[in-house]
């Protein structure tokens, strides 16, 4: 099964997911009976109206990107985001279509199930998605620089299981290993061209020669692959970096130590 038709099953579930997370939160807030008080006909309806927004503002938060951690505090906030604004949209598109308000219980019983649970339901999904793309399809990956930051990185790429795994290395002075972890050194950057075309390689990390990012930049738009390259290649080893934009121009930012609840404002 390829990866677009993964992503369309699991976009597929969410909305299954969302529609069927709200009624239950109906019925435990009304009983399991129909109540004529608050109809449940206009309950679904105005759920199937809000589910599309809610999943584009899902989708708006790169939520399901193939290399986004699901079990990570930062996708669990923007999951709850969401839910806020699944929540919302639903109160006021019921209130406008129908003019009566409901239990304010309701609501929070709805954040909370459409948090929790489509949460969880993302990292064991996630798990499916590797699994399953490891198994039939595979990314390429080309490594480029033999350095204990790659070393790293390879072992961590194959013990997660990643979808992306690395098949071939090359190195802009050659080194006398083989392989790393199982995955065979080509040679130096002279291959360049014909490790891209004979391994089909789809992602190309650089991890070292500094000087050559011009040149696998411009051969990766060229033949359409995917460009990465980690912060040891610029000098910065602590992992506290991060990307961010100045004034609409990206930047990767390294910021001093300081309060904690400092963080979400610099």
């Amino acid at each position: 099964m390829r990866h677009g038709h993964l992503i369309i099953l699991w976009l597929l579930t969410d909305m299954i997911l969302f529609i069927g997370l709200f009624v239950l939160a109906y019925f435990l807030r009304v009983g399991f009976i129909f109540s004529t008080d608050f109809p449940f006909d206009r309950f679904l309806t105005t759920t199937l109206l809000i589910t599309p927004l809610w999943l584009s503002a899902l989708i708006s938060t790169r939520t399901f990107a193939l290399m986004r951690r699901q079990t990570s505090i930062r996708n669990g906030l923007h999951i709850a985001f969401c839910a806020v604004i699944g929540t919302a949209l639903f109160a006021l598109t019921y209130y406008f279509l129908h003019g009566a308000f409901f239990s304010r219980l309701l609501l929070v019983q709805a954040l909370l199930l459409t948090w929790g649970i489509i949460w969880m339901w993302h990292m064991l999904f996630s798990h499916v998605l590797h699994y399953v793309l490891r198994k039939t399809n595979t990314f390429p990956v080309l490594v480029v620089g033999v350095t204990r930051e790659s070393m790293r990185l390879i072992d961590l790429l194959q013990k997660k299981k990643s979808p992306l795994k690395p098949v071939a290395i090359l190195d802009g002075r050659g080194v006398k290993e083989r392989d790393i972890h199982g995955v065979p050194v080509k040679g130096k950057l002279n291959k360049l061209e014909d490790v891209l075309q004979e391994d089909h390689i789809t992602h190309l990390i650089q991890c070292s020669d500094l000087e050559q990012t011009i040149n696998l930049l411009s051969a990766c738009r060229n033949k359409g692959i995917t460009y990465m390259n980690l912060p040891s290649l610029l000098g910065i080893v602590e992992r506290d970096e991060r990307v961010d934009r100045l004034e609409g121009q990206p930047v990767t930012i390294v910021s001093p130590k300081d309060k904690w609840w400092k963080w979400p404002f610099q």
